[in-house]
């Protein structure tokens, strides 16, 4: 059986320069915790893939093409691929996420 822990996992370097750590790197998909502290975001991007987004801490405000909401903790979020994305901390409080690509791109995301 293979554990990844979070805190034990190194921060991936990203153009949103925000905490990420990949949890799970295969073919099949990709996970990857994220932190993001009050006052950050990620840019508005477009992946090549399906992704999800499951809060497991904090309200996040998510935007999934020209829809923005502010997203319970527990609650899973769904965006297509190929169409603009963006998850922003606007709160006094951690977030954190744990973001899923499926299947593993093979291609860059777009940073708009």
């Amino acid at each position: 059986m293979k554990i990844t822990k979070v805190k034990d996992t190194p921060i991936k370097e990203n153009v949103h320069k925000v905490d990420a750590r990949m949890l799970y790197n295969n073919d099949s998909a990709q996970a990857v915790h994220m932190q993001l502290n009050p006052g950050e975001s990620l840019k508005p991007h477009i992946t090549p893939v399906d992704v999800f987004f499951f809060v497991i801490e904090g309200t996040p405000d998510v935007l999934i093409g020209e829809e923005k909401k502010r997203i319970e903790t527990n609650s899973l979020v769904e965006s297509p691929m190929n169409i603009v994305h963006c998850i922003y901390n606007n709160t006094d409080a951690i977030v954190r996420i744990l973001v899923v690509k499926a299947p593993r791109p093979t291609t860059a995301t777009k940073v708009l």
